[in-house]
């Protein structure tokens, strides 16, 4: 592989670290195929940036770069002062029902006691509700989606 290519690999992962800072976004997966030269295999994440870069009948070279400081988040959610953790491992509802209005969003205010999601846990719903009155900024999970014990769920201010 040249170094024109290597430089232009480069450029493309930093340009995507770019859109992951510019967009909020927590991670970004590409894979781009170069047919019989070779694929760039690519993720990146707010931890950090991962690349392997496969020319055609040879080893994979690994690139690793530190994210610009100001893509990286100032502490770990789960230690924010307004964040809500689960209480237990299961499935996060964001809405009483599929095709419902979420409980929460984003700017919303909630006061002290108001469901924020449901957490299913061996097939029963869990409400999880409000520690405090205060304003959504952040929903730091999806629904449908897995969570573990602790796992920060919501960032209330």
């Amino acid at each position: 592989m040249s170094n024109k290519s290597h430089s232009d690999d480069v450029a493309f992962i930093r340009a995507l670290a770019e859109l992951l800072r510019e967009n909020d976004l927590t991670e970004l997966h590409v894979k781009r195929e170069f047919g019989e030269e070779g694929a760039l295999n690519v993720r990146v994440s707010r931890g950090g940036v991962a690349a392997s870069v496969a020319p055609a009948h040879s080893a994979p070279a690994q690139i690793t770069f530190a994210p610009p400081a100001a893509s990286a988040p100032s502490a770990d959610p789960a230690a924010h002062p307004g964040a809500v953790t689960s209480p237990m491992v299961g499935t996060v509802y964001l809405q009483p029902e599929p095709d419902s209005t979420p409980f929460i969003a984003v700017g919303a205010t909630v006061t002290e006691g108001q469901t924020l999601l449901i957490i299913e846990a061996m097939k029963t719903m869990n409400q999880i509700p409000s520690p405090k009155a205060g304003r959504i900024a952040r929903i730091l999970v999806e629904d449908g989606s897995p969570v573990e014990f602790g796992a920060p769920l919501v960032i209330i201010e």
